[in-house]
């Protein structure tokens, strides 16, 4: 797989097609009608953060499923108490019609229960039981310190593989957001050495302002890339203006046409200044790249 030259420019026409969208059952709540602001069928992953009550994941997801959309919720293992707590969510969720889920460990130290990363939850068999068809993992192009060593991370990421190989499984790994494309296209070339084969859903963050971004940088572990923003904060006529990731879109979108092989199969956006404010992002990008190309 060669490297490009990497630049910047509108992101081009048809990269953000299929484009999925991260929500949490408080921020869904303000928005009126998901309908006026994302494409019918878009899929909707629903964000399970330790405290948030089951019942109100639920809610939210039988709101989008009765919108048309598609409904992914978080699986995060360390905060299920045990097997059959997963079976009750599981079923809950199926009853409901929805058939994906994002399985990954969730960001507490410690297991509140029997689980502690996402391989145990596959190997659970409950999702298969529950007409499950389409399970995604998360991604970390850039590393994590809560998730061990590199070798450690291709390891079970070539588990995962090799389960997609050996199931029914649509499988993806959806990622950490991302600023910046090389790191992106290093990690794809670590993990086909590692025999890993499974498309990936680059993770980027919508438009927010800049300290917001290096707070839920910090936060989440996104370690490269991030020298983008700090540069940018060194700016003060860009400090006050939302940053957006048209750059890092672009990157990769020209290292797509040059390495067809290269495995991003589609953007994920992280709404971390809003919903709208994303969606309007999303929005503008597809309307510029349809003029350009007029």
């Amino acid at each position: 797989m060669n490297v490009v030259t990497l630049n910047s420019a509108p992101t081009p026409k048809g990269f953000l097609n299929g484009f999925s969208i991260e929500v949490m059952p408080r921020t869904a709540a303000k928005i009126h009608d998901f309908n006026a602001i994302l494409p019918k069928g878009t899929r909707v992953y629903i964000a399970h953060i330790d405290g948030t009550p089951i019942k109100e994941m639920l809610t939210t997801a039988a709101r989008l499923k009765a919108e048309g959309f598609e409904v992914m919720p978080h699986f995060p293992a360390r905060i299920i108490a045990d097997a059959a707590t997963l079976e009750d969510w599981v079923k809950k969720y199926a009853d409901l019609g929805i058939s994906s889920a994002l399985l990954l460990a969730g960001g507490v130290d410690t297991p509140v229960g029997d689980f502690s990363d996402s391989m145990q939850l596959m190997e659970s068999g409950v999702f298969d039981r529950y007409g499950f068809n389409r399970l995604h993992i998360a991604g970390h192009p850039e590393g994590n310190k809560d998730i061990g060593a590199e070798e450690e991370v291709m390891a079970a990421l070539k588990w995962k593989s090799d389960f997609k190989n050996r199931t029914d499984a649509q499988m993806a790994i959806a990622t950490q957001f991302v600023f910046e494309a090389q790191p992106v296209i290093d990690w794809t070339i670590r993990m086909a050495e590692a025999g890993v084969n499974l498309p990936v859903h680059i993770g980027v963050a919508g438009p927010a302002k800049l300290q917001t971004l290096i707070k839920f940088s910090m936060a989440c572990g996104v370690g490269a890339s991030l020298r983008v923003l700090t540069r940018r904060a060194r700016d003060i006529t860009k400090l006050m203006r939302p940053f957006t990731p048209e750059t890092v879109l672009s990157d990769l979108a020209a290292h797509k046409a040059a390495n067809p092989d290269f495995p991003i199969e589609s953007v994920h956006f992280f709404p971390l200044g809003g919903i709208r404010a994303t969606t309007d992002y999303i929005s503008s990008q597809n309307d510029a790249a349809t003029r350009l190309r007029a």
